[in-house]
């Protein structure tokens, strides 16, 4: 069953048109991963989803509903969290004011404990980290911090931009296992990732974008073995 479904998307900023008619399919269940190189229109793609910018032609459906031209804490309420790239935590306010935030539209505090628990299992370190102001933190710990933010709206469909940017190798497989983690335990995912081998390692189907169009979409095992996205995106030649 199609949880999101982006149907001929044109974005633009300003008179630079973006995306060119581009349609994404996520399943409920699933990983799917949006890769390409910089500039191909990869975060453009999350922010149209989102509601950071409206697409001038086409819709985006979110369990069926058209949220094309909702406010963002709209679609937020629908059902979609965003992790955004460079990870957007909160340097001034501490690790468990950046998950309150996170939680802005929740009104029992029962339930926002409850949630900050299930972040804290995921990344205990975030634990140890609680009264730890947001920018104190290693980079590492920053992504956690964001994707546990992400988390305290309880989304039905969690959207992850690049969140192996500027990590360490160890971090990148710890972050990954996460995530892996996460859609076992029932989020559909997004991602959008610039290693995509290791985001094809864990994606169930995925799409390659480039200057603004898909050009190819397949599984994950399938795009592992295409020669262009051999050559282009996994180094081999």
């Amino acid at each position: 069953m199609s949880l999101l479904s982006l149907q001929d998307i044109h974005s633009f900023y300003g008179h630079i048109h973006a995306l060119k008619g581009i349609s994404v399919e996520v399943n409920e269940g699933e990983i799917v991963t949006l890769i390409g190189s910089n500039g191909a229109g990869k975060s453009t793609t999350l922010r149209t989803i989102s509601g950071i910018i409206h697409p001038r032609q086409g819709k985006i459906l979110l369990s069926g509903r058209d949220i094309s031209q909702l406010k963002p804490h709209l679609i937020v309420l629908a059902g979609l969290g965003h992790v955004p790239e460079g990870r957007g935590i909160f340097p001034k306010l501490t690790v468990k004011e950046n998950l309150e935030m996170g939680a802005f539209t929740v009104d029992d505090p029962d339930e926002i404990e409850r949630r900050m628990q299930y972040g804290f299992e995921l990344f205990p370190r975030l634990k140890e980290r609680i009264g730890q102001y947001g920018g104190t933190l290693s980079g590492g710990e920053q992504q956690m911090l964001a994707i546990a933010r992400g988390l305290m709206m309880n989304p039905r469909l969690l959207m992850l931009d690049e969140p192996s940017m500027g990590l360490a190798p160890l971090l990148v497989e710890l972050i990954f296992d996460i995530i892996k983690a996460l859609n076992e335990k029932g989020t559909t995912i997004l991602l959008v990732e610039q290693n995509a081998l290791m985001a094809l390692s864990i994606a169930h189907r995925g799409y390659v974008i480039q200057n603004g169009e898909i050009v190819v979409s397949d599984t994950a095992a399938n795009l592992k073995r295409n020669e262009m996205v051999q050559k282009a995106y996994l180094g081999i030649d």
